[in-house]
């Protein structure tokens, strides 16, 4: 990176400290120019090098990459802003990875329960739920029931959405259903995952989000609904037009923006969750929900695509965002911050093909952050948590206070 790059990326972070460190808080965020070393740049900000490797979780021999983003820690400070955190996890987790996350989480939803089309609750089928609750509670988190409508071949199926909100005996069969589980297990509220919902629904799920929160609220339990990014109220498309985001708001008491998967498995290279487009999607869903019910998607992980793209053609690997930086190094490759999204990528070549990598570090994360400050949103959401990012999480943490139960 050369410095007309820098001085660029300083002005980006108004708090600049010099010597390529961007302050936040009480840590710096350092991102690596040519010829740096962990030791040289320990040296230049007066930081324990051992923590640096530790909160960057970098491998020995500890090599950098050109434009990497290195958290270097601080003192640590009291957050002076409160943030409600939450994070979807598959039963089959690494309990060492959930073990290490939940002290930053205000809830732990556990993905997922599905139903048949009568409204009979399915149990996850990927592993046993029970010690994920246990340990949720064991961490002051509170285990939240996400239910989806998937099918039987794994994907979100919107007949199954229609079949149960188009008739009063299936609605209330599926809530009988999810309070006799939620009392068996320990959950403490559900999160309706619903996704493609048809056009031709989209009041009968209002109302059947509203039957489900009163019923809950009634027992002393939450509702949350994860929303598609919108940016309009008539936004087309089968994502979009089921969803009605101030009805949804009213009924559930709070939302999740899912503000995510704009750079997709199947799509072209670009950002997971690029900041300009991030912006417009919680710019539009303040004109129709209150602030303190809106949780921002984050993506922890992103994507690893073959070049040329090819649409119907080409698959993206998902990464995650340690493992990214990883290869950038063992390629040689130097990272890149695009000002737009506000969002790191770059590129190599192995085998003969060209690759082409969007994900998330800290400087990304930073503006996410931001962007919740500066609209005082109640929190944020991470789609998922099924690996460990250490700098992520401190970072949180030295810019919020985590809400617990």
């Amino acid at each position: 990176m050369n410095i007309d790059t820098i001085s660029k990326d300083c002005r980006r972070f108004p708090d600049f400290q010099g010597s390529g460190g961007f302050k936040r808080g009480y840590m710096e965020i350092y991102v690596v120019r040519p010829g740096d070393s962990v030791d040289s740049i320990a040296r230049a900000l007066n930081a324990n090098v051992e923590q640096m490797i530790y909160d960057n979780q970098l491998v020995y021999p500890y090599e950098l990459a050109v434009g990497q983003a290195l958290l270097v820690s601080g003192y640590v400070r009291e957050a002076d802003r409160a943030a409600a955190v939450s994070g979807y996890a598959y039963p089959f987790i690494s309990p060492w990875v959930l073990e290490q996350t939940l002290p930053f989480l205000t809830e732990l939803r556990v993905f997922s329960y599905g139903f048949t089309e009568e409204g009979a609750l399915l149990p996850p089928n990927l592993g046993g739920d029970a010690w994920m609750v246990a340990e949720a509670v064991r961490y002051d988190a509170m285990p939240i029931l996400t239910l989806t409508p998937f099918g039987p071949d794994g994907n979100f199926n919107n007949q199954l959405i229609h079949s149960v909100v188009n008739n009063e005996a299936y609605t209330v069969n599926l809530i009988s259903n999810l309070l006799d589980t939620m009392g068996e297990k320990g959950y403490v509220g559900v999160d309706i995952d619903f996704e493609y919902i048809l056009a031709e629904d989209r009041d009968a799920f209002s109302a059947f989000v509203w039957q489900v929160a009163e019923a809950m609220r009634e027992e002393g339990y939450q509702t949350s609904v994860a929303l598609a990014p919108k940016t309009s109220a008539d936004q087309e498309g089968l994502l979009y037009q089921g969803k009605d985001y101030r009805a949804l708001g009213e009924a559930a008491d709070h939302v999740l923006l899912m503000t995510y998967e704009w750079g997709y498995t199947y799509g072209p290279p670009m950002a997971v969750a690029p900041l300009n487009q991030v912006r417009r999607v919680v710019e539009y869903a303040l004109t129709e929900i209150p602030a303190p019910k809106i949780d921002l998607g984050i993506p922890n992980y992103g994507y690893d695509w073959s070049l040329p793209y090819e649409r119907g053609v080409t698959k993206a690997a998902t990464v995650n965002n340690v493992q990214a930086v990883r290869i950038a190094v063992e390629q040689g490759a130097e990272i890149r911050f695009d000002d737009v999204a506000e969002s790191p990528y770059f590129r190599y070549t192995a085998d003969g093909v060209a690759h082409e990598v969007w994900f998330e570090d800290v400087r990304s994360l930073s503006a996410k952050f931001a962007l919740m400050e500066e609209y005082g949103l109640r929190g944020c959401g991470y789609w998922q948590i099924m690996q460990w990012f250490r700098a992520n999480w401190l970072l949180l943490q030295d810019r919020f206070y985590i809400l617990k139960a």
